[in-house]
């Protein structure tokens, strides 16, 4: 008797936790005939600085070919590496711009990210909102001063730090 019982436990427990998960599942969210919503072009009260606004309708994506490694240097040697991609939304039709001075792009951009890792943009919580925000703001300055005005912003689509 006394091997039964946990056994019997254990069958009692995971039936009631899957009689509990199976009536208290969510409904299924309703189908949407248009995710994006109306995109009429009529005025629904959202700007671009909303968190809730919507991508242009006249923008693309284009992602930028190949991580950026950027070295964190402390006493004289590499101590972390943070490894970032990158994509840039821009006005629809300048995909083939972005990739014609992707060159000069990833030159200016190394830049930034060098600069900012030496003011310790990457130590400690380098993932904080108002950290990301000034290097994205910076890197859109330096792609809106190579590609003009069809630059929109710079999507930090990805980003790891491995400690050595």
């Amino acid at each position: 008797m006394g091997k039964i019982f946990p056994i019997l436990l254990a069958l009692i427990g995971l039936a009631a936790g899957g009689g509990a998960g199976y009536f208290l599942k969510p409904s299924p969210a309703p189908e949407m005939s248009n995710p994006c919503g109306d995109v009429s072009g009529a005025d629904d009260g959202h700007t671009k600085t909303d968190a809730t606004a919507h991508v242009d309708v006249d923008s693309e994506f284009v992602k930028i070919n190949n991580q950026f490694v950027i070295p964190i240097v402390s006493d004289e040697k590499v101590s972390a590496l943070v490894v970032l991609s990158l994509s840039l939304e821009v006005s629809t039709g300048n995909r083939e711009a972005v990739y014609q001075r992707e060159p000069k792009l990833r030159d200016e951009f190394l830049q930034v990210m060098f600069n900012h890792a030496n003011t310790g943009g990457f130590d400690g919580v380098f993932t904080q909102t108002s950290r990301l925000t000034h290097l994205r703001r910076a890197l859109r300055e330096v792609a809106t001063s190579i590609l003009g005005e069809v630059v929109h912003d710079v999507l930090v689509t990805n980003i790891v730090r491995q400690d050595q």
